[in-house]
């Protein structure tokens, strides 16, 4: 505790707060203080903008996926599959379309147009991650009722 006190220039007291439950209404006396994890969990709930949650996960070399929504539903092949491939592809095409266009005038990649291809990058992962995870689970089957889709735990 006092090597991260110290590496954050704030007083080994403050991390072991940091440590306690937080104040609430039942016990407004009680010590613990909000420790940077909640502020920053607080900050995303205010704005919602889902870059603080991807640099974190950049910084921690990673990142960041949503999960994909339970469907009660399988899909068959014909339909779904193929046109959330076809997505996948037209999100990649969209990636590739915003880095032409930032070198093709000034052969060049400013950083505002850095930000906006690492934003398309950064949805085209969390797509393809989100379809793979389908996948997996057996979302998709074959119409063809002969054949038994594959169950997963």
């Amino acid at each position: 505790m006092k090597a991260v006190a110290a590496a954050l220039k704030v007083s080994a007291a403050l991390v072991y707060k940091w440590c306690e439950p937080p104040a609430n209404d039942d016990d407004p006396d009680q010590s613990g203080a909000k420790n940077p994890l909640d502020r920053v969990r607080e900050m995303y709930q205010i704005t919602k903008d889902i870059r603080l949650i991807r640099y974190l996960c950049n910084e921690a070399g990673g990142f960041f996926v949503t999960n994909p929504p339970i469907e009660k539903q399988t899909h068959d092949t014909d339909a779904s599959l193929y046109r959330q491939s076809r997505t996948l592809v037209r999100d990649f095409s969209a990636l590739l379309d915003s880095v032409t266009q930032s070198v093709e005038d000034d052969h060049s990649v400013d950083p505002e147009e850095a930000d906006q291809i690492r934003q398309k990058w950064e949805d085209l992962k969390a797509n393809v991650e989100r379809f793979v995870i389908l996948c997996e689970q057996g979302h998709f089957h074959l119409r063809d009722s002969s054949q038994k889709p594959k169950t997963y735990p």
